[in-house]
């Protein structure tokens, strides 16, 4: 019996690569797309010599000749706030124009297709917690504006072909996720607390601390991410994926100096422009169709991924 296919773009970033590691193990063949721009060979290395693993460097906003797959998985994108200054042509670009590449080659082989979206389509949300029905507030013009928007028009995309093409494509937004592999300069919160936290410095809390986020570990997701794809009946749907316990700012950097042991304080910046104040997926959709739940508790998820900085260091 022919196994499984698979291919994954942005398969070397810090979600991408343990995708590709959890789709091995399921017996795939495992093919990995990334022009490196945020990816790591790094992330990938362990899986190199596996005989169902095979690297193309290649940039998905570029015309693609590809092999025939079963199942494609769009990951790649840069998705630390910090890129989105110094690179939002290349952000923009790679969730509109790469999203249509990867959707017609899907269309020409006849593959399912899953489209990573994001939380940030909700943008500072007015509604709490945030369900997929609701279509959020983005400041398109904003600094955030060339992921966020790219991400909404990413999943038009995807319901455009879906109608036109009877496309079996199904999108996940992904909420605040973290764990080993994530860069140290990532930008995202976690590992800029983990970083200053082992170097001993003094924790950086944009504001005052009070806005929240809710922290799902990558195994949980990569769980998730694998179900939606493999449910049936989720041509043209959005499901959200991330976890529902939700923490102040303020709470995850004393969470973090505590189990990390450093002498570390904490200061206190301006707030970034359009920061959103709250966030916590609904994920009643994802519990219903996929018996989704999170298994990864924040402190656990911390500890794993303050050891793997700690080898980084």
């Amino acid at each position: 019996m022919k196994s499984q296919s698979a291919l994954v773009a942005g398969g070397s970033g810090f979600v991408g690569s343990h995708l590709c590691e959890s789709l091995l193990n399921d017996g795939y063949d495992v093919f990995c797309i990334d022009n490196f721009g945020s990816g790591s060979r790094e992330n990938i290395s362990h899986l190199t010599s596996s005989g169902n693993f095979e690297v193309i460097e290649a940039d998905i906003r570029e015309p693609l000749d590809l092999p025939p797959v079963d199942e494609i998985y769009h990951l790649a994108s840069r998705a630390s706030p910090k890129d989105f200054q110094k690179y939002p042509v290349r952000i923009a670009l790679a969730n509109t124009k790469g999203t249509r590449n990867l959707l017609d080659y899907a269309v020409e082989h006849d593959a399912k297709m899953l489209f990573a979206s994001t939380s940030e389509v909700y943008g500072d949300p007015e509604v709490h917690p945030q369900n997929e029905s609701y279509n959020g507030n983005v400041n398109i013009r904003g600094p955030r504006g060339c992921y966020d928007e790219s991400k909404r028009f990413g999943e038009t995309l995807t319901v455009a072909y879906n109608n036109k093409h009877d496309l079996d494509v199904r999108t996940v937004r992904i909420f605040n996720t973290y764990g080993p592999r994530m860069h140290m300069d990532d930008g995202r919160v976690v590992p800029n607390f983990i970083t200053q936290a082992l170097k001993g410095e003094d924790l950086t809390v944009y504001g005052d601390g009070s806005q929240t986020r809710s922290f799902c570990y990558v195994s949980d997701l990569i769980r998730g991410i694998e179900k939606t794809m493999q449910a049936d009946g989720l041509a043209g749907e959005v499901i959200n994926l991330g976890n529902e316990d939700e923490r102040t700012i303020h709470e995850l950097a004393e969470t973090i100096i505590d189990i990390s042991g450093t002498e570390s304080g904490i200061t206190h910046e301006p707030l970034p422009e359009d920061d959103p104040s709250r966030r916590r997926p609904d994920l009643s959709k994802a519990r219903q169709i996929l018996d989704y739940e999170t298994e990864v508790e924040l402190r656990e998820g911390l500890r794993k991924t303050l050891e793997y900085f700690e080898d980084q260091i």
